[in-house]
């Protein structure tokens, strides 16, 4: 029986302290596991450039901490993201640069709308694997236009609507996509579609810090991605996990979480940056959540701790396997990975709970190390 191609995709790396290599450490082994070896690049890597306006600008990191990715083991990521263009142009040009130098192709950024549309192909064991990658959530200041530098996008619209006699009460949200930029979305996925065996649409989507809650757009989007031709949706931005469901069947990732993501921007106390240091005491209120201070490296979410590695498994007959292998994130920053014990299945009970919560029917069960999910 001839072995299933693995195709690995990891949540967001963010490589803001130094001795990048010592975060993948752990997890090496899992990540070596892999045919093909996807991630989620967050910021810039520059020296250069200027910080943008429109959303809290991430710190760029140096651009010696990227090739952390490349010894990782990476072989593709997505760049379309909230904090691509914190450092303009010159950011995103670097970071590319950077990333071809160790001999990986990237999506979703560029110096125009045209590069930033354009996909990104690898072929690893005799398998072309595409990738696609949007940014959802903006700020518009980091769209690519067809001579401005910046991220693809989808524009997604949100209208609130009272419910009640109670004028100023909380109202019901809704959230749809603009139709042209998914139009637009779709027009790419068909333009690639046949000159690859499996494509990989990314969105940078959902709402930060917020234990299982998925936004109404998203699941439009990421359905419409895959009846469009896409074989794989992921989602990145949240800095927590989603839940995970199967469409037509073809997996859907809502929010892989983080995988390597280290910081000290997010944390208030000791930030020199005023607009950063308030933004980490304001996100504590809107998102009603302490980081633990045992995690001096990872201000997140204490239920971030857990995460996942989504590990899809395609058979020569092209059909998808689709799971995950459970991780742990440690107070180093670290991320372990997990086995079929008693912490590895809380962390597989904690990823079907807040499937269930969001709505998703999904069946899980172990596959040797892997957790494997169907549609119920």
């Amino acid at each position: 029986m001839t072995a299933p191609f693995k195709l690995y995709m990891t949540g967001d790396l963010v490589l803001d302290e130094p001795n990048a290599d010592f975060f993948f450490d752990k997890a090496r082994l899992l990540l070596a596991e892999a045919d093909l070896l996807i991630g989620h690049v967050e910021v810039p890597h520059t020296t250069r450039g200027r910080e943008s306006v429109g959303d809290i600008p991430a710190p760029a990191s140096d651009p010696e901490n990227l090739k952390a990715v490349g010894r990782a083991g990476f072989h593709m990521v997505s760049l379309a993201g909230n904090h691509i263009h914190d450092r303009g142009g010159e950011g995103i040009d670097d970071t590319i640069a950077n990333l071809a130098g160790q001999g990986l192709v990237s999506a979703g950024a560029g110096l125009d709308l045209d590069q930033a549309r354009r996909p990104a192909v690898a072929a690893r064991g005799g398998v072309r694997v595409g990738l696609l990658s949007y940014n959802c959530v903006g700020p518009k200041e980091g769209w690519a236009g067809p001579k401005r530098a910046g991220c693809a996008y989808l524009k997604i619209i949100t209208h609130y609507e009272l419910e009640n006699a109670n004028p100023g009460g909380p109202p019901k949200v809704y959230t749809f996509a603009d139709p042209d930029t998914v139009e637009a979305m779709q027009a790419d996925i068909a333009a690639i579609r046949g000159q690859v065996d499996v494509l990989v649409v990314a969105f940078h989507k959902g709402v930060v810090h917020t234990p299982a809650h998925i936004a109404m757009y998203e699941k439009a989007v990421a359905r419409e991605a895959i009846e469009a031709g896409a074989d794989i949706v992921i989602g990145h931005h949240a800095h927590i996990l989603r839940g995970v469901e199967v469409w037509r069947g073809k997996p859907i990732f809502h929010g892989l979480g983080n995988f390597v993501s280290v910081t000290r921007a997010l944390t208030a106390e000791g930030n020199e940056n005023p607009v950063r240091r308030a933004w980490a005491e304001k996100r504590k209120v809107l998102f009603g959540f302490e980081p633990d201070p045992a995690y001096p490296l990872y201000p997140f979410h204490p239920e971030a701790k857990n995460g996942m590695v989504a590990a899809c498994h395609i058979g020569a007959d092209g059909v998808i396997s689709p799971g995950f292998r459970p991780i742990w994130m440690t107070p180093t920053g670290q991320p372990e990975p997990l086995v079929d014990d008693a912490r590895g299945r809380a962390v597989a009970d904690y990823v079907a709970e807040i499937s269930r919560k969001a709505g998703l029917k999904t069946d899980f069960a172990w596959d040797g190390q892997r957790v494997a999910f169907s549609a119920s």
